[in-house]
């Protein structure tokens, strides 16, 4: 492992490692994950299966005890080099406080996950360590190339950087700064917990899924009352993607809603960004520093890791 300012970078992953694989939310066969595990065999890389994988406790991958100590363990194992979130849902905030990190901050390793995973980056990120928000291990190899290949750059270390082309961007210039974020229902529901993120001065990226406007609108005012909005260097907005409504309209989308809660701060948006509940899922490494770049006259924009 190294140093990256104030941050811990996870060894980065060789040929013959071992990754585990450990669902910290929702249930999810073996079966549904094979697939998977042939595409991270032809990366030269080993699946280790956790207890949690075939386990049920109604919805959940089996008891909040069960995911905890399943967790902890892949995160104490030395031969484990990397653990692989299986499935998002809902359950991680139910096991966070059962584990034990004090062996992962001496021996930190890449922790890989979106959605519900966002309760681990957070807390990860307050521990000073890095972690990947990346596309969750089911269905792995269903999902674009180019996102599945980033993945694999970032976890052997190799330079990564995502082209873009921001939609309908506000107060666009180029920045840089810590990336910090995930789900927005996911952040919200830290807020006052250890978990809870500090963006003070950072980037933050937000993205939700099949959500009600009118709750996009409270946690969104949530998050500026709380003053996490405040002091940004950027705002980035991934996909928000399948909302709902109500009969009577609340009457602003998504984007809408965000604008006019950050409106009066100074820092960019950008809206669209290719992360998030959509098809082109980019990895995004949470506790580095980013920066977004103008290439040419307008031609091209480039976030940097």
């Amino acid at each position: 492992m190294f140093l990256n300012s104030s941050m811990i970078t996870p060894p980065f992953l060789k040929k013959g490692d071992t990754i585990g694989i450990v669902s910290t939310a929702r249930k999810v066969l073996k079966t549904e994950i094979e697939p998977a595990i042939k595409l991270l065999e032809s990366w030269g890389l080993q699946a280790a299966l956790g207890k949690t994988i075939g386990a049920e406790e109604n919805q959940f991958a089996g008891s909040d005890n069960l995911r905890a100590e399943d967790f902890q363990q892949m995160l104490d194992n030395p031969k484990i080099k990397a653990i692989w979130c299986a499935r998002g849902g809902y359950g991680t905030v139910r096991m966070i406080d059962k584990v034990n990190f004090s062996n992962f901050k001496k021996c930190p390793k890449w922790i890989i996950g979106y959605s519900d995973m966002t309760v681990l980056h957070a807390h990860i990120n307050n521990l000073n360590v890095e972690t990947l928000h990346a596309q969750i291990f089911q269905g792995l190899e269903t999902k674009p190339k180019e996102a599945v290949q980033s993945i694999k750059k970032v976890v052997f270390g190799e330079d990564y950087s995502i082209t873009f082309t921001p939609q309908n961007p506000v107060k666009l210039n180029e920045f840089s700064g810590e990336l910090v974020g995930g789900n927005l229902s996911v952040l919200y529901s830290l807020l006052g917990s250890e978990s809870a993120i500090n963006a003070n001065g950072k980037i933050l990226f937000i993205e939700d899924l099949d959500e009600y406007l009118y709750h996009i609108d409270r946690m969104i005012m949530n998050l500026k009352r709380s003053g996490m909005l405040k002091n940004l260097k950027a705002l980035i907005v991934g996909g928000m993607t399948d909302m709902n409504d109500n009969t009577i309209p609340f009457g602003k989308s998504a984007e809408e809603i965000i604008l006019d809660a950050v409106k009066d701060y100074t820092y960019p948006v950008l809206f669209n960004f290719p992360a998030g509940h959509i098809e082109k899922n980019h990895p995004l490494i949470f506790g580095r520093t980013a920066s977004f770049e103008i290439v040419g006259k307008k031609e091209k924009y480039v976030l940097r890791f």
